[in-house]
């Protein structure tokens, strides 16, 4: 008997009865749309969830019963496939491709490999270091998990360790989980984070300062869920080191094109100042990548041959992530998102003492948000509530906005944030593994570290 196939096809089935439930006896006190956009949402969210059907299905029937029952005007619903994000994935599938398939990433192995390899504990510590660095200067986590994921493989294959493994699938996890989850607390790395400050501006005249933000988030969510990821990834994903066949330079010029692969060196280099220096020029780090891509494309002037750009851009990624981007706007589109945060704000401990209650109350409410509305969409939604939310528990506006950040950094589930799908495309590795290490990833950040994190807020006088 199959416990866990059996609790998956009940929860199927209980899903499809509530979603028949809500499309023939609306909601009361609500329209009609209302309900049907709960039902589809419900069923998409449940079917992404359990892994029953791949990805991109659940995304392509969700764009099929949107429009069909016309929840949501198609301009909005496809609107995914026109954001930075999905334009950010795709060049970023190409240069990952241009990447490994000249061999850079396999150089570039080569030479950090001696000071990471001493041990798998070193590997994974090392890498997810060299993520959480990144973050700093790069303002995008695919651009993170372009950069890095094909340099995470390559020393995988030159430490012997096979598609597969416990090890390949700890380096692509590890990757994956450190090129987003701690550049939460570092203030222009994160989309969300953007939209946090944006919105918090245009509500309430609240500007973050990069020192403000990163000293109150980044010690506990930034270092400590770090160190918690490295942790998790050696326990669940436990392997060894036996050997150390690191290449010489000189193999890896033998087998590829030195020359494409300075080619690639330099762009990317290039690619990386415009995407540190965003700020100054103002040009979106999905617009520069999407320049890189068109370059490494061009006949006779690029390394991937024009007629290779369907194996490099896997287009199941891009539909999932353009689903899961119209899913927010249908969310906040039917009033779903609003009604999550009166209702929310319904159940919020009254305090007008910024209680430990209320400060775990409204991080925990951040995360439920981000479930249904995808990680992108937590600010969209929550952050028009924060003087509502201000006054049930007693915490200021600013206090109230950033509880957001602890929430939206907490990611259960692969499907609520794009850079980790990604990720784990470029590293060829089952998206479902990712799973085992966010659930306690998530436990562990709920139980210890949120009340740490009010521990210290109340040091630097935040409560």
């Amino acid at each position: 008997m199959n416990f866990g196939f059996n609790v998956r096809n009940g929860t199927l089935a209980a899903t499809v009865a509530i979603a028949i439930l809500l499309a023939f006896f609306p909601i009361s006190g609500q329209p009609a749309g209302f309900s049907h956009s709960a039902a589809v949402v419900l069923i998409t969210l449940v079917f992404w969830t359990t892994g029953i059907v791949p990805p991109f299905l659940v995304g392509l029937i969700f764009f099929a019963l949107a429009t069909i029952f016309k929840l949501i005007e198609p301009t909005l619903l496809f609107s995914g496939f026109g954001s930075t994000a999905v334009w950010l994935i795709i060049s970023g599938f190409v240069i990952g491709a241009s990447i490994s398939s000249t061999g850079l990433g396999k150089r570039l192995a080569s030479t950090i490999a001696p000071y990471l390899t001493g041990s798998y504990t070193r590997l994974i510590s090392g890498l997810v270091m060299s993520a959480v660095l990144l973050g700093f200067i790069m303002p995008s986590s695919v651009g993170r998990a372009v950069v890095l994921v094909p340099i995470g493989m390559a020393l995988a294959d030159q430490v012997g360790l096979e598609k597969g493994s416990n090890g390949r699938i700890g380096i692509a996890v590890a990757l994956a989980l450190a090129c987003n989850m701690p550049s939460f607390a570092v203030l222009p790395a994160n989309i969300p984070n953007m939209i946090l400050a944006g919105a918090s501006e245009t509500l309430y005249g609240i500007q973050f300062s990069y020192t403000e933000y990163l000293l109150l988030h980044f010690p506990v969510l930034g270092v400590l869920k770090s160190l918690l990821i490295v942790i998790l990834v050696l326990k669940i994903f436990p392997d060894k080191i036996s050997s150390n066949p690191t290449p010489t330079s000189q193999s890896v010029e033998d087998n590829f094109d030195i020359k494409a692969q300075k080619k690639v060196g330099l762009l990317l280099g290039i690619t990386l100042l415009f995407w540190v220096t965003d700020s100054i020029h103002g040009v979106n780090p999905a617009w520069v990548g999407l320049a890189t891509a068109i370059i490494l494309l061009l006949p006779k002037v690029g390394v991937i041959p024009p007629k290779s750009f369907n194996s490099s851009v896997d287009f199941g990624t891009v539909i999932f992530v353009s689903a899961a981007l119209g899913l927010g706007m249908l969310v906040n589109e039917s009033g779903i998102g609003n009604y999550m945060g009166e209702a929310f704000s319904q159940l919020l401990p009254s305090s007008s003492s910024g209680s430990f209650l209320g400060f775990m109350s409204l991080s925990l409410t951040s995360v439920v948000t981000g479930l249904v509305t995808t990680i992108p969409g937590v600010p969209a939604v929550l952050s028009p509530l924060a003087a509502d939310f201000s006054q049930a528990t007693g915490f200021s506006t600013t206090a109230v906005l950033m509880t957001q950040v602890l929430g939206f950094s907490t990611v259960i589930f692969p499907y609520q944030v794009a850079p980790l799908i990604v990720a784990m495309q470029l590293s060829q590795e089952p998206l479902s593994k990712l799973v085992k290490v966010t659930l306690p990833l998530t436990a562990v950040t709920i139980v210890f570290l949120f009340p740490l994190d009010y521990v210290w807020w109340w040091l630097l006088g935040w409560v």
